[in-house]
C-alpha cells in the first residue's frame, strides 16, 4: 500500500547509524523546496533532530508523527508545522516515543499518508527514518514511492547498506511492491582516501554503477550548519556541502520526472 501517486514519498533509510540521513533528509527536503516543491519533511527517528537542522524548538504537549502509532484517531495533518524557510514544512518526532511500543501495524503510516488533506497541501514527502528494524522503518517502507539510501564510505555503513536491501526485498515481495531505489548516495566522502574510493566501488558493483548518485563531500560547514538551525543552503550557500545536495535535488528532480519542479529563479 503506498500513499496517493500525487503525494510522492522518499524514505531516507539507512540500518546504520551515523551515515547522514537526518544530515541528507533536511537538506534535500530544503533544496527540493527551493526548486518548487510543496514538501513535507516527516521525522519517524525519535531523537527528533530534523527539528534541530530547521532551528524549530516542540513546545510540550504538541502534536508529533508518533502520535499516529499511539492514537488510532491521529490525523498526520494535525502534526503539520510551518517553517522558516518557502515551501517547507515539518512533522517533527516525539523525543519521548520508546521504539516498540503502540500499534504493531506496519500499514499506519500509509493510511495516514493517504489523507486527501496532505496531498493538496504538498508534493512531496521526506521520511527519515530510524536505523533499527521495527516498526517505524517497516512503516517507512511500506509507504514509500522511493528509497534514498546515504552512507559513508567505510565497510560498517556498507554492511548496513546490505542489510537494509535484504528488508527492501522483503517490503517490495509483499507490503509494497510498488517500491523503488532512488539511489546510493555516498555522504561524508572524500575522493582521495582509497577507502572510500573502494566502498563506493563495491556499492557500484554488487547493485549497480547507474545507481549511485553524486557524492556529499566532506564539509564541516553541514555540521555548522545544523548546530545553527539551518539547512546549508541557508547558512552556507557556495560551501561544498550545500552545492552537492543541490546538485542531488536536481537529480532526484530528473528521476521523478515531475514537471511542476521548477529551477531557481
Amino acid at each position: 500500500m503506498t500513499s496517493p501517486a500525487a503525494l510522492r514519498t522518499i524514505a531516507v533509510c539507512n540500518r546504520k547509524g551515523g551515515a547522514g540521513k537526518t544530515t541528507t533528509s533536511v537538506n534535500v527536503a530544503a533544496e527540493l523546496a527551493h526548486l518548487g516543491w510543496r514538501v513535507l519533511l516527516l521525522d519517524l527517528d525519535s531523537q527528533g533532530h530534523c527539528a534541530v537542522g530547521l532551528g524549530d524548538k516542540l513546545a510540550p504537549g504538541a502534536a508529533t508523527v508518533h502520535g499516529l502509532f499511539t492514537d488510532p484517531e491521529a490525523r498526520l495533518i494535525d502534526t503539520v508545522r510551518a517553517s522558516a524557510y518557502p515551501n517547507l514544512a515539518l512533522a517533527a518526532a516525539n523525543q519521548l516515543f520508546e521504539h516498540g511500543s503502540g500499534s504493531r501495524d506496519e500499514l499506519r503510516l500509509a493510511r495516514a499518508l493517504a489523507d486527501p488533506a496532505l496531498a493538496e497541501r504538498f508534493d512531496l514527502v521526506v521520511i527519515d527514518t530510524p536505523p533499527s528494524l521495527d516498526l517505524l522503518l517497516f512503516n517507512a517502507l511500506s509507504a514509500a514511492h522511493f528509497v534514498l539510501v546515504p552512507f559513508v564510505p567505510h565497510p560498517l555503513s556498507y554492511e548496513g547498506v546490505r542489510q537494509l536491501m535484504r528488508v527492501l526485498l522483503r517490503i517490495m515481495s509483499k507490503q509494497n511492491p510498488g517500491l523503488k531505489l532512488l539511489g546510493f548516495l555516498p555522504t561524508m566522502a572524500t575522493a582521495h582516501i582509497r577507502q572510500h574510493r573502494t566502498v563506493t566501488g563495491d556499492v557500484a558493483r554488487q547493485y549497480g554503477a547507474p545507481r549511485v548518485l553524486g557524492a556529499i563531500r566532506t564539509d564541516i560547514k553541514l555540521a555548522e550548519s545544523f548546530a545553527a538551525g539551518m539547512p546549508a543552503r541557508y547558512y552556507a550557500p557556495g560551501c561544498r556541502g550545500a552545492l552537492d545536495y543541490a546538485a542531488l535535488a536536481l537529480s532526484i528532480t530528473q528521476l521523478l520526472g515531475d514537471p511542476r519542479a521548477q529551477a531557481p529563479r
